[in-house]
This record gives structure tokens, C-alpha cells and sequence, in this order.
């Protein structure tokens, strides 16, 4: 019986330490995990913060586009082009009469 108990104790023995070790395992693998979860609920905090920055600066562009492109039609619009080329240049429209029709 002696040897029964030599056995079963070393077993016991050897179990306890694996026992130990799949513990140890399973604790480093949570607490990684816990890690992970931490870092990535950061990034997507980070990233969101980015996405509403940059949806900021895009309504800004926007609104700088509209009013560029208003800026635009003003300065060329048909009337001002007249306008400027009678101060400015002196021109205007020919009569009737200055007008020449060239034939082919």
C-alpha cells in the first residue's frame, strides 16, 4: 500500500502543478485580454473624436466652397463684364452701320 500512496502522491503532485499552471495561463490570458479591450475601446474613442473633427472641417469647407462660389458668379456675371469694359477699356457696342457681314 505504501507504493499506492508514493504514487497517488506524486500525481497529486504533478497535478498541482499543472493544476497551477492552467490557472496562471488562463489568468495571463485574461488579463490580456482585459488589455486588448482597453486599448481598443481607446482607439475607437480617439477615432470618433477624429471622425467629428474632421466633419467639423468639412462643414467649414463646405460653407467656404458656397460662398466662393458665389464670390465667382458675382465677379462674372454679364452685367459687371459690360460695365467694366465701357470704364475701363472704353468699349461699347457697334451701330448698325459699323457692323460688316464677310462672306466665304
Amino acid at each position: 500500500m505504501s507504493q499506492r500512496r508514493k504514487r497517488f502522491a506524486g500525481l497529486s503532485g504533478w497535478r498541482q502543478r499543472l493544476n497551477l499552471v492552467v490557472v496562471t495561463a488562463l489568468v495571463v490570458a485574461t488579463l490580456a485580454s482585459a488589455m486588448a479591450v482597453i486599448a481598443s475601446s481607446h482607439l475607437t474613442r480617439v477615432q470618433y473624436a477624429r471622425l467629428q473633427q474632421l466633419e467639423r472641417e468639412q462643414n467649414q469647407l463646405q460653407t467656404e466652397w458656397g460662398q466662393l462660389l458665389l464670390e465667382e458668379s458675382a465677379w462674372s456675371s454679364p452685367a459687371r463684364i459690360e460695365r467694366l469694359a465701357i470704364e475701363r477699356l472704353d468699349m461699347r457696342l457697334p451701330d448698325v452701320n459699323e457692323v460688316e457681314v464677310i462672306r466665304p
